[in-house]
């Protein structure tokens, strides 16, 4: 196994194992050992200290794996017990066996309660004739220094049994780094060896009486080392990393701390950015905590200018528009004010090409479909509360929409809602009212022919059909815009069975703050095709986060306002105790 395919499966690895290990434990009672995890103080990584300021990414495991994994037994059903513990041996085996490892006997004995893996640079040696070499760092605490000594001597007497060049102990400012002789060191007296690519060499060092580390090149150690006993070096001392900590008030097992920027360019193998610093660049930090009902994620977003801009949010329950969303909706977004939503993400994403494109790619399929301008024709008139719904078709791929917003006085709605209208006419389509039950709408359709055959006769002959491209009708203080009849027919009887008075709804929001700018849900198990198929990189996370996903029920986001410059928001996996192939 290539020394990077060993610490990308390291991360990918730490991720599933936490993810796989919280799947069922929501049906504990009060009284659980969870208890522990929740009411405990808020932890933060310790090891930080040896991650370097301009670090894309770190990730930590801030609870032993084996409490966890004693966790996701304890709540697993007898019969899925077994399949728990092979999934758990998967990932070890995955990560460790091609080393000549096995975690039960070489590293459970010493590992402490924090596993911290950092991203430290995208090019760590930062050497222009050679290509660029992304650092990875591995921290654990150990609970037993000389058990994890002992780990280290066994690890490298059997590389050397299985032929690995010499290894060298080296001593780097009171610390004893132990790696591998450099590959191109002993090929540079043949000339056989290659500058294009800096070696990757695994090292290892254990610090004090707590820490293990990992690296792949004693210089991401070396500067590790550096960060410690520099001032000023490590995220650890950084304003930014510390103000959006004490955003991130709940007690947590699992912390990650991202730059956008450069995390966006490592995973794309783009260009290193200009600023590869979480200075001046967008940060997002996550912390994870254990929930009777799921895993909540508490998300800090600091923007690229400094500000101790505060907003409060701007909702105290869900918006009414939500009461025309039907229970069976697989995707509701609801908010208000699309306006000034649009105004603000058109203004921010200017300067984030990733975001811009996503956002640009999104309004350019729907301009493209119905002919109009959607932040002009729509979104500017938006500025009360609003509701998006995709509803499942049994007959079709892609689901049905419900779009429901909100008619302010002193706005533009009904002006708007005629210039559709006009729109719809000038696509060459019939625009006419007609009844639903005891409701007038209006239909959008255009004249089709399509092909009929006669019951017991071999013959078919052609007919015309009214093709419905849209539908809106006026209800209230709101106007309702469908994809279908039958979509608008599920909106209108939404009010006695609608999306907000479900238990399901009521549960994934039951953990979200009070005080919000609005949510977002979805179904997942309704919209998994659907989402694919939309964004095709999920299929990847779902790789990665299987042991999620496969008891994911839904998803469930909403931000609630800005602290000093801190966006903040929430995410809630619900999850259940069944799997779902």
């Amino acid at each position: 196994m290539k020394l990077r395919s060993f610490f990308y499966l390291l991360a990918a690895g730490a991720t599933a194992l936490l993810l796989m290990a919280v799947a069922g434990f929501f049906w504990l009672t009060s009284q659980s050992p969870l208890n522990l995890l929740r009411e405990g103080a808020v932890a933060n990584p310790a090891a930080t200290i040896f991650v370097p300021k301009q670090a894309p990414m770190m990730a930590s495991l801030l609870v032993n794996p084996d409490r966890l994994e004693g966790f996701r037994q304890l709540v697993a059903r007898p019969i899925n017990r077994r399949r728990s513990r092979s999934e758990l041996k998967q990932i070890e085996d995955s990560l460790l066996a091609n080393r000549g490892i096995d975690y039960q006997r070489d590293i459970r004995p010493w590992l402490g309660d924090e596993v911290t893996f950092a991203v430290t640079s995208l090019d760590f040696d930062r050497n222009p004739k050679n290509a660029a070499q992304p650092g990875y760092l591995l921290a654990v605490t150990t609970k037993n220094q000389e058990r994890a000594r002992e780990f280290l001597q066994l690890f490298y007497s059997k590389q050397a049994t299985a032929g690995v060049p010499d290894l060298v102990f080296e001593t780097y400012k009171g610390v004893n780094l132990i790696y591998e002789r450099p590959l191109g060191q002993i090929e540079a007296s043949t000339g056989s060896s290659d500058s294009s690519q800096t070696p990757e060499i695994l090292t290892s060092a254990v610090v004090g009486d707590r820490f293990v580390l990992f690296a792949n090149h004693p210089k991401v150690l070396r500067d590790a080392i550096n960060n410690v006993q520099v001032a000023n070096l490590s995220l650890e001392d950084d304003p930014e990393y510390q103000q959006m900590l004490e955003t991130l008030t709940e007690p947590r097992i699992g912390l990650s701390f991202v730059n956008l920027p450069s995390l966006a360019a490592w995973t794309a193998k783009q260009p290193i950015p200009a600023r590869d610093s979480f200075k001046g660049s967008e940060t997002l930090s996550i912390a994870l905590t254990l929930n009777r009902l799921g895993l909540l994620a508490q998300t800090a977003i600091l923007g690229a200018e400094a500000s101790d801009k505060s907003i409060a949010p701007a909702l105290s329950k869900p918006v009414e528009a939500l009461q025309y969303i039907p229970a069976k909706s697989e995707l509701a977004i609801a908010s208000t004010d699309l306006n000034q939503l649009w105004n603000q993400l058109s203004t921010e994403g200017a300067d984030d090409n990733t975001l811009k494109l996503l956002i640009e790619k999104a309004i350019a399929n729907w301009q493209s479909h119905w002919g109009i301008q959607l932040p002009e024709e729509v979104f500017s008139w938006v500025q009360g509360e609003y509701a998006l719904s995709l509803l499942p078709r049994p007959d079709k791929a892609d689901p049905d929409w419900i779009f429901v917003a909100q008619k302010l006085p002193e706005t533009t709605t009904e002006e708007s809602i005629e210039h559709l209208d006009d729109v719809a006419k000038q696509r060459g389509l019939s625009v006419g009212t007609l009844p639903l039950g005891e409701q007038t709408i209006t239909a959008w359709t255009k004249l089709v022919t399509s092909t009929a055959t006669v019951p017991g006769k071999d013959n078919s002959f052609m007919r015309l059909e009214a093709q419905v491209e849209g539908v809106h009708a006026s209800v209230g203080d709101y106007e309702i815009f469908t994809s279908s009849v039958a979509a608008m027919d599920e909106a209108l009887k939404g009010v006695d069975n609608s999306l907000v008075k479900s238990d399901k709804f009521q549960e994934a929001i039951a953990s979200l703050p009070k005080q919000n700018n609005g949510y977002l849900y979805l179904d997942w198990r309704k919209s998994e095709s659907f989402v694919k198929r939309q964004l095709p990189f999920v299929q990847l996370m779902e790789l990665i986060g299987k042991p999620l996903f496969d008891h994911l029920r839904s998803l469930s986001v909403s931000s609630y306002g800005i602290d000093n410059g801190v966006q903040r928001s929430k995410l809630f996996f619900r999850l259940d105790n069944e799997h779902h192939a």
